[in-house]
């Protein structure tokens, strides 16, 4: 039996560029372990698939596999996802989904180029257990003096967050899979997003992410990152209302240079909403044929 798949560049304005992405936009009668299968097929940071809705407020359901696992929620899936579905129902005008994900509804806007998801009332998690910068240091083959500080937080998905004292230092990283396994694997979350710049309103920051914990020995471009980040922008401000901003550059040591913007809105002391945006390219299409 054959299965249309299509091929997408998530966080670029270009091929070649981003998260690479494979979609199966209608994913009815693939078993649970074939979708596994096929996300190890592709071996892409994650691949997804498009289901009838459980949920009827919802426009369909979006089930999302690393090479090793399923997830809840992901960013680039997710914008992804809503840029092959708008094109194959041939929408030129602005197009909402509502995606029913493991973390609940996730609304994605679709406008030409231009894909944002929208997380509203998020569950904002954080923890006052603090990263072991020793540990952290020696998984990134970097001197603990890198690190100029480091925490724990997640919507949707957890994180360790290491903020280095230079973009230098984002490029020289190397993860050693020993070190993590030792002293990092085990923690409050072991996913090293490690980034340059000021964590404030409007500053641009250099990243780069690791997650061998799901498959992913480095991501181009992480959009629940993203979401998370600027979400801990807002919780960790001392203002009771505002929006905060954060852009994002990605990808560029692995040669698939990502552009994506955070935006998060704070009322009354809560995180109101998180709005990940950027851009999708596709760049092909096909079939897999599949045993019956």
């Amino acid at each position: 039996m054959g299965f249309d798949f299509s091929l997408v560049d998530v966080f670029s304005d270009r091929p070649f560029g981003g998260n690479q992405l494979a979609v199966f936009p209608d994913a009815a009668g693939i078993a649970d372990e074939t979708m596994q299968r096929l996300a190890r097929e592709f071996n892409f940071s994650e691949t997804t698939f498009v289901l009838p809705p459980s949920d009827p407020s919802c426009t369909c359901r979006v089930r999302i596999f690393t090479p090793r696992q399923e997830l809840p929620f992901a960013g680039h899936p997710t914008l992804g996802t809503a840029a092959v579905l708008a094109r194959r129902n041939g929408a030129q005008a602005a197009r909402q989904f509502v995606f029913e994900e493991g973390i609940g509804p996730v609304t994605v806007t679709v406008d030409g180029p231009e894909i944002s998801l929208h997380l509203r009332s998020p569950r904002y998690q954080t923890t006052d257990e603090a990263p072991p910068a020793a540990a952290v240091a020696k998984a990134l083959t970097l001197p603990e003096g890198a690190i100029a500080e480091s925490w724990y937080a997640g919507v949707g998905l957890r994180f360790c967050f290491v903020r280095l004292a230079g973009r230098d230092l984002v490029d020289r990283a190397v993860l050693d899979k020993g070190a993590w396994a030792a002293g990092i694997a085990g923690s409050w979350s072991p996913e090293l997003y490690l980034f340059a710049g000021d964590h404030r309103d409007g500053v641009p920051l250099h990243a780069r992410f690791f997650a061998p914990r799901v498959g992913v020995d480095e991501d181009p471009a992480t959009g629940s990152a993203c979401a998370s980040l600027v979400a801990s922008l807002a919780h960790r401000s001392p203002e009771r209302d505002g929006t905060y901003r954060i852009q994002i550059d990605q990808g560029i040591a692995m040669g698939r240079p990502s552009a994506l913007e955070g935006l998060a809105h704070k009322q009354d002391g809560r995180i109101t909403e998180v709005i990940v945006g950027g851009h999708a390219t596709i760049v092909g299409n096909g079939t897999m044929t599949l045993p019956t």
